[in-house]
């Protein structure tokens, strides 16, 4: 989809409204009323028509039967009429050319099942004739900038440069009635409903080229075509945020999963990981969502720490916390401004600047003068409570005039004695905020945006790998099954793609057992080989530190055990394996995520994996870099790199190790969940060993 495909949404030069009437309070009424006052892109003639079988004239436009009828070439239709009818119309759009539909009528996939077969057809017709469909199940489109309104709300958004994007049109309409008391202005508004056709992706590459947008902010339900999203908004977020709040991102009533990294993996962690993979800022709130977006469409970058002004040394300290607990970081002062601060006889002449509440505007304005000229200072809360010596419209002149030198956030704390104020930062771009916190989070979010615009694209790794084996090993295995658990048995997958093991063997009689170990070297361990029994240790089936004289008794404890667990009494023999003794255990997961495929997982490993959840997550295929920064976001990082007097623990083999399992889950689509743990690392340049492994795969459909 590209950029021009789309202009004719909100740039057409006719316009049919399908399902028009003059019956008051419908939405075809409101829909023909809304379009109405559109003048087009040059403010020049656009030709908009009724259709409606029922009339010939509706608010003084001609209507027509359909479509058809209509003697012009038409650039976009907006259809309001019943589900059952809608095919109908998409036929006649096709027949007619019109290839830029939106359809607000309900009643498809979102109503059930005869809903889902309606929606169906709508698509097929889309494919037929090549139709950009936005619905259906929606609120309409919206350009701002152009003056249309192509929905069935009440009201029209300000002119601004923040696209808003919703999947619920219900939300869509809040906001657009919020946007409205809170001055809060928008460039292009386009409600997905069930996004049939068109999706987000599609909007956001028209949006990322769009001149008059300067942030662009979503609120998702769903994210069906993953791989692209990311690929998408990676593109779109070299030149301008994309901000997104994503809900329903829980599993609730999902069946447990047989892996460890199945059960600690979810909808929640995929999408964090593709977000941050992406250069998206997550929100978690509706506060955060626009907070956000509100403060990337005029900061996008803070070069230095934070500085604080303050009259009142609460909220002060509130901002300070905040600040160090997200890692922004406290300027520090030089001598010459500690020195021109403890001249103005400040309270505190550090940061925060506590100006005392006594302090009148000049004295604030001179603090903030005297900061956002040092050169550590990349950014300013401005905290101001209302004071008797207060001006709030003197002291927010003050930050009007310095903003342009320092980006300063102002946080003035009042009701109705600041409302002033706070319309003539409006108009400036500049949101004020009653919580200091919020202000804090706000330029998070712009770390968070310059950080990941800052990072140079890498390459996903590949090795040179025996795929022939693999896939002749995986159908080895017992197809019958919809899925398999594979446990231990499945070292060899590991070992050709070059992930060190230790010593191993498959042992089916005591003897076999005995012969092994006397190979491999005391001690050993001795495990159960069953497709039926994934989780070995919980039911007693793992035996650690077996001496020569024990191997033949804990061969036959262990088989009794399993005979007793399983009923399906599918017992391969029992794995010998050489102790390894030492290092730290990590964990290496995968789990296969419906939208977006691969999801890594790497972490604090061994049988607490689940308790701690020490964990990150990346969607593969990863780069080099995406594995570093998957090992140093753990707290189990501090332990990697060695503590108190500890070496240092070889975590370019870790990175190996990710990099392989990477590629492993993209070339075979069949495994669903992997886990390699424990993984025991020792120090730098000592390696690492997979000490267990367990997969689940798939038979090929």
């Amino acid at each position: 989809m590209t950029e021009n495909m789309l202009e004719h949404f909100f740039y057409p030069e006719s316009i049919a409204v399908v399902g028009a009437t003059s019956r008051e309070g419908k939405v075809g009424n409101t829909l023909l009323k809304n379009i109405l006052p559109f003048r087009g892109k040059a403010k020049g003639h656009v030709r908009i028509y009724a259709v409606n079988p029922k009339y010939d004239k509706i608010l003084n436009v001609r209507c027509y039967p359909s479509v058809l009828q209509i003697e012009d070439v038409v650039d976009l239709a907006v259809v309001a009429v019943p589900a059952v009818s809608v095919p109908e119309v998409l036929e006649q759009c096709g027949a007619k050319g019109i290839k830029n539909v939106v359809v607000i009528s309900a009643g498809f996939k979102e109503a059930g099942r005869e809903g889902a077969v309606l929606e169906s057809k709508l698509v097929r017709i889309s494919d037929k004739y090549g139709l950009n469909l936005v619905g259906p199940n929606c609120l309409g489109i919206i350009n701002t900038h152009a003056g249309l309104n192509a929905t069935f709300g009440k009201s029209t958004p300000t002119k601004g440069n923040i696209a808003f994007l919703s999947q619920s049109g219900a939300f869509a309409l809040a906001v657009i009635d919020w946007a409205k008391a809170a001055n809060v202005g928008f460039s292009k508004m386009v409600s997905l409903g069930n996004k049939a056709v068109l999706d987000e992706c599609d909007f956001i590459e028209y949006l990322a080229m769009d001149a008059e947008t300067a942030v662009i902010t979503l609120y998702l339900e769903d994210i069906r075509e993953g791989r692209r999203f990311i690929d998408v908004a990676r593109e779109a977020t070299k030149t301008k945020p994309v901000v997104v709040l994503k809900s329903g991102k829980t599993e609730a009533g999902a069946k447990a999963a047989s892996s460890h990294t199945g059960s600690i993996a979810g909808s929640v962690e995929a999408f964090s990981a593709a977000f941050q993979q992406s250069g998206v800022v997550e929100a978690n709130s509706i506060n955060d969502l626009f907070d956000f977006s509100l403060t990337l469409s005029r900061i996008r970058h803070v070069s230095g720490g934070i500085a604080i002004v303050t009259n009142s040394g609460g909220p002060g300290v509130m901002a300070a916390d905040a600040i160090e607990e997200s890692g922004l970081g406290l300027a520090a002062f030089d001598r010459e401004t500690m020195e021109k601060l403890r001249d103005l006889h400040v309270a505190n002449f550090y940061n925060p600047v506590d100006v005392m509440g006594d302090a009148d505007s000049d004295k604030f304005g001179s603090a903030l003068g005297i900061v956002s000229a040092a050169e550590s200072v990349g950014a300013i809360i401005a905290i101001l409570s209302p004071t008797a010596p207060i001006e709030f419209d003197k002291a927010g002149d003050y930050v009007l005039e310095l903003n342009d030198k320092k980006p300063i956030i102002p946080v003035f704390m009042g009701g109705d004695e600041i409302a002033n104020t706070v319309e003539r930062f409006k108009k400036q771009g500049i949101t004020n905020y009653f919580d200091p916190v919020r202000a804090v989070k706000a330029l998070c979010a712009v770390k968070k945006y310059s950080e990941s615009r800052d990072k140079v694209s890498a390459t996903p790794f590949y090795f040179k790998v025996h795929r022939k084996a693999i896939e002749e090993l995986i159908g080895l295995w017992d197809r019958k099954e919809v899925k398999r658990g594979i446990g231990v048995e499945g070292f060899k997958v590991l070992e050709t793609y070059g992930i060190p093991v230790p010593p191993y063997g498959k042992a089916e009689t005591a003897a076999e057992a005995l012969e092994l170990a006397d190979r491999i070297g005391y001690p050993v361990s001795m495990k159960i080989v069953s497709p039926d029994i994934v989780h070995k240790t919980d039911v007693g089936c793992v035996k650690l530190n077996v001496r020569r004289e024990e191997v033949k008794e804990t061969f036959f404890e262990i088989l009794h055990r399993a005979e007793k667990y399983t009923s399906a009494r599918r017992i391969e023999g029992v794995l010998v394996q050489q102790m390894v003794e030492g290092g730290k255990e990590v964990i290496v997961g995968m789990k296969r995520d419906m939208h977006f495929g691969p999801l890594i997982m790497f972490g604090l490993g061994g049988i607490y994996v689940e308790v701690f959840k020490d964990v990150s997550f990346r969607i593969a295929p990863l780069s080099k870099e995406d594995a570093i920064e998957m090992i140093k976001s753990v707290k189990a990082y501090r332990i990697l790199r060695g503590v108190r007097g500890e070496p240092m623990s070889d975590i370019d083999s870790l990175v190996d190790v990710l990099l392989r399992v990477s590629q492993l889950s993209m070339d075979f689509p069949e495994i669903l969940e992997a886990d390699l743990n424990p993984i025991k690392v020792f120090e730098h340049g000592k390696g690492c060993y997979a000490i267990d492994f367990k997969m689940i795969i798939e038979a090929k459909k």
